[in-house]
C-alpha cells in the first residue's frame, strides 16, 4: 500500500494520494485576493485548486467530492455563480456547503477536494 504525500510540512501535506484517490488540503484565496469580495476570493481559491490538481495529475473532470466553507451564508449565491462556471458540465462532484468560522478574518471561503488521480 503506497501513500504519496505532496509538499508535506509538520502540520499537513498539500495533497495525499492513496489507491488512485487524492485528498487535497483546504484551499483559500491567494494573498492578492484576500481583501476582495466573495467572487474574487472564490475565483482565486479555485485557481489554486486547478494548480494543485495539475501538480498531482488530476483535473476538474475527475473531482469526486468538495466541501465548501463560507464565512457568511449571504455569499452562497455569488460563490455558486463562480463555482457553476468552473465545474465542467456533467462532472459535478458530490458537494457540501456549510457556514463556518475562517482561520483568518479576511477570508470568506475555503474548499477541500477529493479527486481521482490517473
Amino acid at each position: 500500500m503506497t501513500i504519496q504525500r505532496h509538499d508535506t510540512k509538520a502540520r499537513m501535506s498539500r495533497a495525499v494520494i492513496h489507491q488512485g484517490v487524492a485528498y487535497l488540503c483546504g484551499q483559500v484565496a491567494g494573498p492578492e485576493a484576500r481583501q476582495g469580495d466573495i467572487t474574487a476570493q472564490t475565483e482565486s481559491m479555485l485557481a489554486r485548486v486547478d494548480a494543485l490538481l495539475e501538480e498531482i495529475g488530476s483535473s476538474r473532470e475527475q473531482l469526486l467530492s468538495a466541501t465548501i466553507y463560507l464565512s457568511h451564508g449571504e455569499d452562497f449565491a455569488a460563490m455558486n455563480a463562480v463555482w457553476d462556471a468552473w465545474v465542467p458540465e456533467g462532472h459535478a462532484p458530490a458537494r457540501t456547503c456549510v457556514c463556518a468560522p475562517m482561520p483568518a478574518s479576511e477570508l470568506k471561503v475555503e474548499i477541500t477536494v477529493t479527486t481521482a488521480v490517473n
